[in-house]
Order: C-alpha cells, then sequence, then structure tokens
C-alpha cells in the first residue's frame, strides 16, 4: 500500500535538529516522539503528496538569516512590496505539508495583497529536517507552547519584522494552511500579546492532540464543549488577561484529510474565549461560489469570529486566479483550489487596506463603534481628536467620505452584506493622521442560504442532526429520511440556524 510504502522514509536523519537530546530524548520516549512523527507525516504529508513544483521564483522572496535563537530551526522569508507605507501591518504565512515559502509565495495570493494593501509579507518555511514531509510540527509540546521550539520561532520573525521594519507591533497577524493552518491556531493560543488576528484554513483547534493522535483529530475529529476548548487555549499563556485574538475559520466542505467537524470545533473554541454564542450573528454568501460566511460579533460590532466554509472543494487554500478585486492566486501547484480568493478576503478580516501613504501628525481616533444598521445603511461614531476639522472614513480599506464630526451614516449598500470601516482625523490643511482600528458591520437584510449535499454530509455541516438511523433538518425538524450518503436534499436556511427542505426550489 501507498501509506505503507512511504513508512521507511520517516525516519529522522542525524545531526537534524529532531536529533538533538534537547528536543529529541533516546529510548523509549525518542520512539514515541519519532511515531507521532510519523503519523502526521502520513496523515498530513500523503494528504499533500505528490511531487513538489519546482518553484517558478514569480515572487521574489528576501531570506532572513538572523531574527534570533531560532530553536525550531526554521526558515525566514520577507516579500517587502515595493511602496510599503510608514509601520506598516504584518502578515506571517505558513505553508502546508510538502510545500515550501516560495511555493506559498507564488500561488497563495499573498504577495499580490501585500502591494495592494501596504503590509509586509513574512513567509515561515521549515525543512525535512524537521519533519519528513515538511509539515510545521503543531503536534509536537516541545514545538506548539509558549517559548519553547518552532513556535518560539514564528513569534521571533514576528519580533524581528516589527523592530527591522518599523512595522506595527499592534497589527501584526498570522495565517496558514493545513499543517500551517494548525501551527496558526497555536500562534493564536501561545501569543495573543502579539497576533492581533489570525486565519486558519483547513487547520484544527489549538492542543487536540493533547490527549488525541494527530490522525484522530484530523479525521474524524474531536468533538469537546466550547469550555474545554477554550479552556486549552487559557493554558497556553495562563497569566494573559488581555484581549483575545480574532480568529477567521475556512475550509472546503468536501475535505476528507481535515474533515469539516474541525471548523464547528474551531469555532467553538474561539466563540467561547470571547464569550460568545456558536450561532453566527449573521451569515451571507460571499465570492463567486457562493461560499458561506458566518459572522459572531461582540457588543460594539467587531467580528470576533468568521467561519467561511467553500462549497464544492476539498483539502487546500481556496483561491480566484484573475485580475478582478477579488480576485487573486495561482492554481499552478497542488492544494491550491480554483474557487474564492480567500487571502482577499483575510486580508479584509484582518482589517487590511489602504492608499499606502505615510499618515500625518494627527492620532488615530478611538471608540470607533456601530450604532445602527438597515437593510441599506450602517452607522458610525467615533472619539473626537484634538485639532482634527474633519474625518475620512474607510469603507473596506476605500475612502468613502468626510464626516465633519464624530459621527457617519453610510448609505446605498447592499443588503444582507458586510463591510469593514475605519476612520482617520485631519488637521487644517487637509492631512490625513492615522487611521483607527476596523469595526466589521453588516446590512441588515438578503437572501436566504441554500445547501444542497447527502444527509450525512448535511448533518457533518451541522444542518441536521440524526436519531435512530434517520435525518431530521435542525430547526424545523423536518424528516429527512435515512441517515446515509445516499438520500439527498436541498434545504433552505431562513432565519439563522434554522433549516426547511426545500427540494422543489431554493431560495
Amino acid at each position: 500500500m501507498p501509506l505503507l510504502s512511504s513508512w521507511k522514509v520517516l525516519v529522522l536523519p542525524p545531526g537534524s535538529r529532531r536529533d538533538r537530546a534537547a528536543v529529541a530524548p533516546r529510548g523509549r520516549r525518542a520512539g514515541r516522539v519519532r511515531r507521532l512523527l510519523a503519523v502526521a507525516a502520513l496523515v498530513l504529508g500523503v494528504a499533500l503528496s505528490g511531487p513538489v513544483p519546482a518553484a517558478h521564483a514569480a515572487t521574489p522572496l528576501t531570506r532572513v538569516g538572523d531574527f534570533g535563537s531560532n530553536p525550531g530551526a526554521l526558515n525566514m522569508y520577507v516579500y517587502r512590496p515595493a511602496s510599503l507605507p510608514a509601520h506598516p501591518p504584518v502578515v506571517v504565512a505558513l505553508h502546508g505539508c510538502t510545500q515550501s515559502a516560495q511555493v506559498y509565495a507564488d500561488n497563495s495570493g499573498l504577495p499580490e495583497l501585500a502591494d495592494r494593501d501596504g503590509f509586509l509579507l513574512v513567509l515561515a518555511e521549515t525543512t525535512t529536517s524537521n519533519n519528513p514531509a515538511q509539515c510545521f510540527n503543531w503536534f509536537l509540546p516541545t514545538d506548539n507552547q509558549r517559548d519553547q521550539g518552532e513556535a518560539l520561532s514564528i513569534r521571533q520573525m514576528a519580533g524581528h519584522a516589527v523592530s527591522a521594519y518599523r512595522a506595527d507591533p499592534r497589527r501584526v497577524y498570522v495565517t496558514g494552511l493545513s499543517a500551517g493552518g494548525a501551527m496558526t491556531a497555536v500562534m493564536l493560543a501561545a501569543y495573543p500579546d502579539v497576533f492581533s488576528a489570525g486565519a486558519v484554513v483547513a487547520g484544527l483547534p489549538y492542543n487536540c492532540t493533547k490527549d488525541n493522535s494527530p490522525y484522530t483529530c484530523m479525521n474524524p475529529g474531536v468533538d469537546l464543549t466550547p469550555g474545554q476548548w477554550a479552556e486549552r487555549v487559557r493554558a497556553a499563556y495562563p497569566s494573559w488577561t488581555g484581549p483575545w485574538p480574532r480568529a477567521a475559520i475556512w475550509y472546503g466542505d468536501q475535505d476528507t484529510t481535515v474533515t469539516p467537524r474541525n471548523a464547528a470545533e474551531l469555532r467553538d473554541q474561539w466563540t467561547a474565549l470571547h464569550g460568545l454564542s456558536q450561532t453566527p450573528t449573521r451569515t451571507r454568501s460571499i465570492g463567486p461560489d457562493a461560499t458561506r460566511h458566518d459572522e459572531y460579533l461582540t457588543a460594539d460590532g467587531t467580528v470576533a469570529v468568521e467561519v467561511d466554509r467553500v462549497p464544492g472543494i476539498g483539502h487546500g487554500t481556496p483561491v480566484d486566479p484573475g485580475t478582478g478585486t477579488e480576485q487573486c492566486g495561482s492554481t499552478g501547484a497542488p492544494y491550491f483550489l480554483g474557487s474564492i480568493c480567500s487571502s482577499h478576503w483575510i486580508a479584509r478580516f484582518f482589517g487590511l487596506g489602504g492608499t499606502g501613504t505615510d499618515p500625518g501628525p494627527l492620532p488615530a481616533p478611538t471608540g470607533l463603534a456601530v450604532t445602527g444598521a438597515t437593510d441599506t445603511t450602517i452607522g458610525l461614531s467615533w472619539h473626537a481628536v484634538d485639532g482634527a476639522t474633519d474625518y475620512a472614513v474607510y469603507r473596506d480599506g476605500n475612502r468613502v467620505a468626510t464626516a465633519s464630526g464624530t459621527s457617519y451614516t453610510d448609505t446605498g449598500l447592499r443588503a444582507g452584506t458586510s463591510y469593514a470601516y475605519a476612520v482617520a482625523a485631519r488637521d487644517a490643511n487637509g492631512t490625513t493622521g492615522a487611521r483607527s482600528g476596523t469595526v466589521t458591520a453588516g446590512t441588515t437584510g438578503g437572501a436566504a442560504a441554500c445547501w444542497t449535499a447527502s444527509n450525512y454530509d448535511h448533518v457533518r455541516a451541522g444542518r441536521a442532526t440524526t436519531s435512530g438511523g434517520y435525518t431530521y433538518a435542525k430547526g424545523s425538524h423536518q424528516d429527512m429520511g435515512l441517515y446515509n450518503t445516499f438520500v439527498t436534499h436541498t434545504l433552505k436556511e431562513s432565519p439563522t440556524g434554522y433549516y426547511r427542505v426545500a427540494d422543489g426550489g431554493c431560495p
């Protein structure tokens, strides 16, 4: 069998980082560590198997050799846009198994977004000396805890980017695919003081492997209560009392490598940390493939957690090649899947975007909040800035208005749509100061969401329940027939969380 034939390549080479006594002790424990590495290499590495395409080096990357003690023995690369504003944001990107920093840069679309939105892109890279399948070791205690191994190396990369490029330490973000997605969850949990937000693509909840194998965590997944998942994150940095990072969760609804169940468990973990319900505040469809976009809002209108279910794709990074404003990426390498430009929406979730020009001397306004919304309008307010003549208002990174006071109502919007807002003060000369933090707000209304799938997949996606071998739509409790992969129904969701059988047509 192919799986078994690959087992023999999983012996770690002498002299590698894992050969050092500090992280690869001899004897029985060493055997257990190597077996764990083998399992992860098989389930993640084989999932991303096949020859890695030769990097075409379309994206110029700069190797950084001295960014810290680097206990995880990782490589650091930087993509610096030609035009970068003063004190730019930083996005740290973590590739998937069998991939490299170059492959991830060339296909993910992140460099295009860095050019457009003015942020510094840092790409961490692991090697076969760390893991035979070039996976980040998200499952090893020596690498997935604060101030240890690979986690500390990635944190040092972020710190180096802030100091060496004079980046904004308040706007440091992290994202990654698969093992890189699982490692993204590690970074959010272990370093909430460093990363203000992250996007997990086809990843897993933090510290699932505390009492489970990597294989079990990936598929069929592990079911814990939201409180239990949240406690695992709190244990990563017990003395932390500040705000928790915001989290975006992306996955393909046909993923059999990291089952979609993990998206629900990740949602449970991060909504619980933010003290939010596991029922989305609002839901809509985005992108050319009608990706389902669920948002979980705090009391001030901030999207603390979002979940994006991409229909019809398996395990990989969703991309949408092209030159449109919502397009990016390439399908030129395995596991970059043509569907929706996830990097665009992730950058939007991070609150990135702007003109790329240096801000003036006025400080950023504080207290930006959503005051109301209708089907076509969103109201905003913020605190006054001394010396301000008026205020620039930005929607989705683009300036849309100038407000004479500390409030503004945006009009002419689409129903059932979310928008990211920021404001900046202007002085008497019209010079614009630093931008505020971003809040996301949504208009009311919008079309109902519809889903066509087997009863088995409806249950796995949380749209239905099963009892006594039969399937029932959540909310309406309509009988959908036997719980198997052969019976297919269309479900209409309206309102959020309430499903009805709509085989005759939807919406």
